[in-house]
């Protein structure tokens, strides 16, 4: 089972990284190309918490979003086509004097011969293809201002 740490640093505060996470209108798909819009769907939403189902390329998962804390997002798998057990994701920001500090740890925990297979590749890739998402991501939320 994969747990892929990254850390990537953005000019963007806490609060509008956690306002691009929690964003599940339109353009989704800008901010994490992981997530098609045509795939997106919102079961419940509160004022810190989500319950969404995301995904694309025929790979999907619910998550349930939980943004109590200002400072912590934790995504964590619901059901999914290919992961289960502890999978899931969490975002930690630290404020820096220019910009914040993101840590994400993804984990992933395949549930099928497909869920195992996809997670054997991200342990030999994911610090690469993760870390080129969130990149990219950081960069769109920046963008967005």
């Amino acid at each position: 089972m994969p747990s892929i740490t990254l850390t990537q640093h953005t000019t963007a505060t806490p609060e509008q990284f956690v306002a691009g996470l929690t964003d599940f209108g339109p353009g989704r798909a800008d901010l994490f190309p992981n997530s098609a819009d045509a795939d997106l769907r919102v079961h419940e939403r509160g004022d810190t918490f989500a319950d969404v189902t995301e995904g694309s390329g025929g790979i999907w998962e619910r998550l349930h979003y939980d943004w109590s804390d200002p400072t912590r997002i934790v995504l964590t798998t619901v059901d999914s086509n290919v992961w289960g057990g502890r999978s899931g994701h969490t975002y930690t920001f630290t404020k820096t004097q220019d910009g914040t500090l993101v840590h994400a740890e993804v984990v992933r925990e395949g549930k099928n011969f497909k869920g195992k297979l996809l997670g054997l590749s991200l342990g030999l890739l994911g610090q690469k293809v993760l870390g080129g998402a969130l990149e990219k991501t950081v960069r769109a939320i920046e963008a967005r201002g």
